[in-house]
């Protein structure tokens, strides 16, 4: 029963969107929109627009990646077979008309801000995941998130003022960390193919365990200091 339940086509496609990624990711945004005071409805907002986000952005990475993952990842749903490309196709272009309305909801300079900041992840992944410059969709759509939520707003109606500098660049080094830590279970793979991300080159030199440690380390002195700046200097 169970093993036929998890090749039902909408299990399958929900698998393929990255579904744990998307919803930390979501409710990150949605728990930092609601610390800095947004309405409930806000934050409701807030959580839908980069659960479809988070949901565009795995669709496409999956179907980039599909004969990698099919050398690699086998059991992946569209690697073995189990989940037509054609499917995956289509809710990925439901998915975008779904997000740009969302998004735009926000008001004209958030919604531009997040659909600039999708932009920047899949043209990034497509192009730098295997280049010494695969931190820099990371960096870049990381020190969006700040903008996206101080711009905010309600019924297409967004805020002018702009988010503080220092949260800006807290945030862009949290992009690095988290790039760095979610590239480090598949460093073995990216080796066999011949990549060369930033991660790969870090771990060729330190050793995968001290990359760990450090990378670790400082990404968790980051979420303290954005903690710290969020009760100290505010999002805007």
């Amino acid at each position: 029963m169970s093993r036929a339940l998890s090749t039902l086509p909408s299990l399958l496609l929900v698998r393929s969107a990255h579904p744990r990624q998307a919803v930390v990711t979501a409710a990150a945004l949605a728990a930092a929109a609601a610390v800095a005071g947004r309405p409930l409805r806000e934050v409701g907002l807030v959580a839908a627009t980069v659960l479809v986000g988070q949901c565009v952005l795995g669709w496409a990475d999956d179907l980039a990646d599909r004969g990698r993952d099919a050398r690699l990842r086998p059991d992946k749903p569209l690697a073995s077979g189990r989940l037509d490309p054609c499917t995956v196709w289509f809710a990925l272009t439901c998915a975008v008309l779904l997000v740009v309305p969302l998004a735009m909801a926000h008001g004209r300079r958030a919604g531009a801000t997040y659909l600039a900041l999708l932009a920047v992840s899949a043209v990034g992944d497509r192009f730098l995941h295997a280049r010494p410059l695969s931190f820099v969709p990371w960096v870049v759509s990381f020190a969006l998130y700040p903008a996206f939520l101080a711009y905010g707003g309600w019924g297409g109606i967004g805020a002018p003022t702009p988010p503080e500098v220092a949260m800006v660049a807290l945030t862009a080094a949290l992009g690095l960390g988290v790039h760095v830590l979610v590239a480090l279970p598949g460093l073995v793979d990216d080796h066999a193919e011949g990549e060369r991300s930033l991660p790969m080159l870090l771990a060729l030199r330190t050793g995968t365990p001290r990359l760990l440690v450090l990378a670790g380390a400082c990404t968790a002195v980051v979420v303290v200091a954005i903690l710290i700046a969020g009760r100290s200097v505010g999002l805007t």
